[in-house]
């Protein structure tokens, strides 16, 4: 059973002191992709070495998140440009809007986005969209810029059924991660509507951990109560729901 985790951030400082242990369990577990969003240009060494520390496992995006663009987010776009022209990355993320932290620089995180969407269509590559309290800004963006060129993942997904279809409509798959596993998550009501065929699985680890382990640091290997709760919700194997969300993010990652 080969399971993907398309969202998680190996390279924090919550896993500096057992990298290996963890990513060694989670393999144990048929956990053998690893997705790696960027945050900003602090993080990007650090990504380098995960991928030669675990060379066939370990996927790379280049990116620059929405809570991180700050006065200088034009200096980390060039960062991006300049990571994109060096070398081989599978997706643009994670790019997005965020206005639950900060909104003050709302404004720059808009056209951070739409400049990631350009440089992804520009590539042929998928963008990897943050969403929080910014669906209806999200969508505006994804409107002006939809085509058959614009695709990939809104990571996290905790929007409504309504939204889902929209996003999915986007060319979207749908990130499931810890969320699913919450009592008050509400994703679980509607999900069983929603095909399997639109869906990746994800940790966003250190964060979000799944029930029974919320409020705690996550890790991959925690991926297995999101299978398990997918499972239960569209009434399949583990191993059929594994085997079908690694093939989705294959068509999103290509790879």
């Amino acid at each position: 059973m080969q399971i993907t985790d398309t969202h998680i951030h190996l390279y924090s400082e919550a896993f500096d002191e057992d990298r290996t242990q963890v990513v060694e369990q989670a393999m144990a577990q048929g956990i053998e992709r690893f997705f790696i969003p960027a945050i900003d240009s602090a993080y990007t060494e650090s990504m380098f070495q995960l991928e030669r520390d675990f060379p066939g496992k370990v996927f790379l995006m280049a990116g620059l998140h929405p809570t991180h663009v700050k006065e200088n987010f034009r200096e980390e776009l060039d960062h991006v440009r300049h990571l994109l022209s060096q070398r081989k990355f599978w997706a643009i993320g994670e790019t997005g809007i965020d206005l639950y932290w900060d909104k003050t620089f709302f404004p720059q995180q808009r056209v951070a986005f739409k400049e990631q969407i350009a440089m992804a269509k520009e590539l042929g590559l998928p963008i990897v969209i943050h969403c929080r309290e910014s669906f209806d800004e999200i969508f505006e963006v994804l409107e002006e810029e939809k085509g058959d060129d614009l695709y990939g993942i809104f990571h996290c997904f905790t929007g409504t059924y309504e939204q889902a279809l929209r996003a999915i409509g986007f060319n979207m798959k749908l990130g499931i991660g810890g969320v699913v596993t919450f009592k008050n998550g509400k994703i679980d009501t509607f999900l069983d509507k929603i095909g399997l065929e639109h869906i990746v699985l994800e940790t966003d680890a250190p964060y979000l951990a799944p029930a029974p382990f919320r409020g705690k640091r996550n890790q991959p290997a925690y991926l297995m109560q999101v299978l398990s709760k997918l499972s239960d919700i569209y009434g399949l194997p583990q191993g059929e729901v594994a085997r079908i969300t690694t093939e989705n993010s294959k068509q999103v990652f290509g790879i």
